[in-house]
């Protein structure tokens, strides 16, 4: 069977499943596990690469406008994969190749492959769209879904004892702030945080400084979509100057935390169960333990920087 993933969460799924060597075409952005970086890109961005984020944030905008998508599929690329199976999504429009050239594309390949369209909105729809795909290249996702659920439950039963909850703003955007969404507020709730900025299962939403400020987050977890840690600090760097910012309690106690958006928080893969580990050991290190095997956040001073 060959495979080809349209977008990073999957080629982590598929990966999982132990079919890594079925892969015959990636994004320009998988890169975990790392040996799928070998493999032929089928998709390219149409961002630039020196592009700020508020810039980013004008093309994003103007796609919704346009309905023009900002990744392009290399056709020919995708031909030479002779794929039998396909695997994108339809949760965000900004975050893979439009619906509409995937399914041009399919009508200039040999055969018909099977497409797989995955919609998680929540940790419960992560396993359904692990065990969707599953079902599809014809392996057993029993034990790997049993194996993250035991973890999920492990973190809740934990959290369930705690008598406080500190106010959690988890961002996946700083220029301008960007709410997290879908399975985000979920992972806080679960690790002992209360989430006032975003909502279960609903996108993430365009916030004022005020409303952040309004919220009083006693903790800021910073995951900011695509973005490295290096990257998210830059900007980081540039909200020094919004007044809001600097009296936030979390700033002032030195409760920031910047995570990598690209590896964990953002992509709904088998890791955003790893997102939880982390998270819940960051808001109560005493109650759950440091998860193995995953980096820490990178913890901003006291000063906010």
């Amino acid at each position: 069977m060959r495979i080809v993933s349209l977008l990073p969460s999957a080629t982590e799924m598929v990966c999982a499943l132990g079919l890594e060597d079925h892969l015959v075409g990636v994004t320009h952005e998988c890169d975990y596990p790392p040996s799928v970086q070998r493999l032929p890109k089928v998709t390219r961005t149409l961002i630039p690469a020196d592009a700020t984020s508020s810039e980013i944030d004008r093309l994003v905008s103007e796609r919704f406008k346009t309905v023009r998508a900002l990744y392009a599929l290399d056709v020919e690329m995708l031909k030479e994969a002779r794929p039998d199976v396909i695997v994108t999504q339809s949760l965000c429009e900004v975050c893979a190749v439009a619906p509409n050239e995937v399914q041009a594309a399919i009508g200039q390949l040999p055969g018909q492959p099977r497409v797989v369209t995955l919609e998680p909105q929540s940790l419960e729809g992560l396993f359904e769209a692990i065990q969707q795909l599953a079902s599809v290249v014809e392996v057993s996702a029993d034990e790997m879904l049993r194996g993250l659920q035991a973890r999920v439950d492990a973190v809740a039963t934990r959290s369930a004892t705690l008598t406080t909850r500190p106010r959690v703003a988890l961002l996946e955007w700083l220029d301008p702030p960007f709410s997290s969404g879908h399975w985000s507020p979920q992972l806080v709730r679960l690790a002992g945080g209360a989430e006032g900025l975003g909502k279960e299962g609903q996108p993430s939403r365009r916030l004022r400084w005020d409303e952040v400020s309004a919220w009083n987050p006693d903790v800021i977890v910073i995951a900011c979509c695509g973005f490295p840690v290096e990257r998210a600090l830059q900007d980081v760097a540039l909200v020094q100057s919004v007044e809001e910012w600097c009296e936030l309690p979390a700033v002032r106690s030195g409760r920031v935390y910047v995570a990598d958006g690209s590896q964990y928080f953002n992509r709904p893969g088998p890791r955003l169960v790893d997102s939880l580990e982390l998270l819940a050991h960051t808001l109560h290190p005493t109650v759950h333990p440091s998860p193995d095997g995953v980096s820490v956040f990178h913890r901003l001073s006291g000063d906010g920087i």
